[in-house]
């Protein structure tokens, strides 16, 4: 069997938040009072994000860095209505929303992802299909990354989230591949099963995760493993 095509989910298999949390950029404790904020009960904070984060996805489109930040001036206003024990003015949202968007530091790329990615790049077609926002697409520019994806589908360009077949078949026709020419790496299960049911191969990312690697998914912890498993595909 032949393997054309690479296909990464970015969070968690590419980067991860340099906060460990998605909604907390580097610069989250300048605008909300860290007593203030671990003050509060983990089922409060929970709850409001919860209920900012629905709100948040309620916006299919977001096609530029521009509407990025109107979305999360709205998202951090959701919370400090939630919240208001931050007392968070106009100032703070708009600086966390100016940070989560336009901070493109804000993320980790482990060391592996520099080491593999340029390799894999000069044997295979590889793209990015993650369920994010425009920001994201910079935040790989800034770190020397973009150059080696054929092609970048985000979510919020085209109005669905994974697993609608769309994400996959989007990647797929922009390197014109067919889904068995083609690897999808992802830490979700059910982003992972969408791409099966297309006939896609699958790869479960784990890194730190502590899920067993055993099981119905092939698995991994890092990309240098992933070489080795296409080697095997391969011969």
């Amino acid at each position: 069997m032949t393997i054309k095509a690479i296909l990464f989910d970015s969070g968690r298999v590419l980067n991860q938040p340099r906060t460990g949390h998605w909604f907390m950029p580097p610069k989250f404790f300048s605008y909300v009072d860290k007593n203030s904020f671990e003050q509060l009960e983990t089922s409060s904070l929970q709850r409001a994000f919860q209920y900012s984060l629905t709100r948040l996805h309620e916006q299919k489109y977001v096609r530029t860095e521009e509407e990025e930040y109107a979305l999360f001036v709205q998202f951090y206003s959701d919370v400090a209505e939630q919240m208001p024990a931050l007392q968070l003015s106009q100032q703070s949202i708009e600086g966390l929303a100016q940070d989560v968007v336009y901070d493109y530091d804000k993320f980790l790329f482990p060391d592996d992802v520099f080491e593999v990615v340029p390799r894999l790049s000069a044997a295979y077609s590889l793209g990015v299909v993650s369920d994010t926002w425009p920001s994201l697409e910079r935040v790989f520019h800034q770190v020397g990354l973009r150059e080696y994806f054929s092609t970048f589908i985000m979510s919020s360009m085209l109005g669905v989230s994974k697993p609608h077949e769309r994400m996959y078949t989007t990647a797929l026709e922009a390197l014109n591949v067919q889904p068995h020419e083609a690897i999808f790496i992802d830490d979700n299960l059910v982003n992972l099963e969408g791409a099966k049911a297309l006939g896609l191969q699958t790869v479960w990312m784990l890194r730190d995760h502590e899920q067993t690697v055993e099981g119905a998914y092939t698995s991994m912890r890092d990309l240098r493993e992933l070489e080795a498993m296409l080697k095997e595909i391969d011969q």
